[in-house]
């Protein structure tokens, strides 16, 4: 698969937005994150917070981490903090300061929520403080996941018993294809970015912004699982020549380009304008003549399939199999297209046998894995709905563009 990564300006409602999309091969949208360059997103950012109030029926407290900013933060993340002032004996007391991160952005009423896991995150491995244990990627092949499993295993043993680590790691699915060197390196450059925050965070005030996220286009492509023939390309010279400087690109054999063609902008070259518009309307055409209904709600996301102009083919059985997997891959899509989170409900097409819907089942799941983002193919409902969830991180392209 050729994937093209477009970083590129747009002006969107009078406002100036950076926009980071993917095209597959068949120059499809299948992914669109956008930032405000007014309103900078704080997801990532690593604070000394105080704390406001801790609720006890809620297991949880809220911290202040400056501008007015109140984030939720659940008890159940508590393990061991890294305080800068501590109040009393109780785990948690009013007017405690500790460092926290921001783990999810506000959500319509929702306030941002903060972790006291700190996550260091580089291309290849997320040095965490409260999970002190070694994760690996389950997209991994099993041989390969075995591999940096032990390599990765000896090197924190080693620490632990020279005492030179209170933290864990989670091997990223780009280890996959890393040269061991590689990640050695990305290792200590995590370690010592952590033990630089541990020991001059105590020196710092209340609310101090301790480590600033990368801009959300770098992580974004740090997270990125590139194929050989993948192409980067910006027509913006800042942010190429920020690119130009990072490592995440220099490490593997991606082009990056910066273009500059101003008889024809990259936004008409691609339809840019035209896919935003599409990503935001409730009605998605298939090639078929099948269509789609995406109904966002307050609690959840309706997806309703309708066979609409699609009356080919004498067995209705067949075609509708062929609608609802046709579907299923479309609905992959628009899911990350759209940033959809938590539960979705979706209503496919009636089918009278189990082999069939065994099958669509099966073609759903394998689209969903496709996706970086964790997904849960929860089970099918008596009245034949079927219901997923996704995790919830950013908030969708519907929000990000009307905030």
């Amino acid at each position: 698969m050729r994937n093209l990564y477009i970083i590129t300006r747009s002006m969107i409602k009078g406002r100036s937005y950076i926009l980071y999309i993917i095209l597959d091969e068949n120059r499809r949208m299948t992914e669109i994150v956008c930032e405000r360059e007014d309103q900078k997103s704080i997801l990532g950012n690593m604070y000394i917070g105080r704390v406001k109030d801790v609720v006890l029926n809620l297991n949880a407290a809220f911290i202040e981490i400056g501008n007015g900013r109140t984030c939720y933060y659940s008890m159940e993340d508590y393990r061991h903090p890294l305080f800068t002032k501590k109040n009393g004996k109780k785990p948690l007391c009013c007017g405690d300061e500790l460092v926290v991160q921001v783990s999810k952005e506000a959500v319509k009423t929702k306030f941002p929520v903060v972790t006291t896991n700190l996550n260091f995150t580089g291309k290849y491995l997320v040095l965490t403080t409260e999970n002190t244990g070694l994760g690996v990627s389950n997209k991994l092949p099993k041989d390969k996941k075995a591999e940096l499993k032990a390599l990765l295993t000896d090197l924190l043993s080693r620490e632990k018993e020279a005492k030179e680590t209170d933290f864990g790691l989670v091997v990223r699915t780009n280890a996959g294809n890393a040269d061991s060197a590689l990640i050695f390196e990305e290792y200590r450059q995590l370690k010592e970015m952590y033990l630089t925050l541990k020991s001059t965070c105590i020196h710092k005030t209340a609310f101090s912004l301790l480590k600033q996220a990368k801009p959300f286009y770098l992580k974004e492509l740090e997270g990125a699982s590139f194929t050989l023939g993948d192409k980067v390309i910006t027509d913006c010279a800042d942010i190429y020549d920020e690119l130009n400087r990072q490592h995440t690109l220099k490490q593997t054999d991606i082009e990056l380009t910066l273009y500059a063609d101003e008889t024809y902008p990259l936004e008409k070259l691609y339809s840019i304008e035209k896919g935003l518009e599409d990503a935001l309307k409730e009605r998605v055409w298939l090639k078929s003549g099948a269509y789609l209904i995406i109904s966002p709600t307050e609690a959840l996301t309706v997806i309703d399939v309708n066979s609409g102009k699609n009356t080919k083919g004498k067995n209705a059985g067949e075609n509708f199999l062929k609608i609802n997997k046709e579907a299923a891959l479309e609905i992959a899509r628009q899911l990350r297209l759209r940033n959809i989170s938590g539960i979705c409900i979706v209503d496919f097409i009636n089918m009278n046998t189990r082999e069939d819907m065994d099958n669509l089942m099966h073609t759903f799941r394998m689209a969903l894995k496709e996706d970086k983002v964790p997904v849960q193919l929860v089970d099918i409902t008596k009245l034949g709905l079927v219901e997923l969830t996704r995790k919830k991180v950013k908030r969708s392209l519907a929000e990000q563009i009307n905030s």
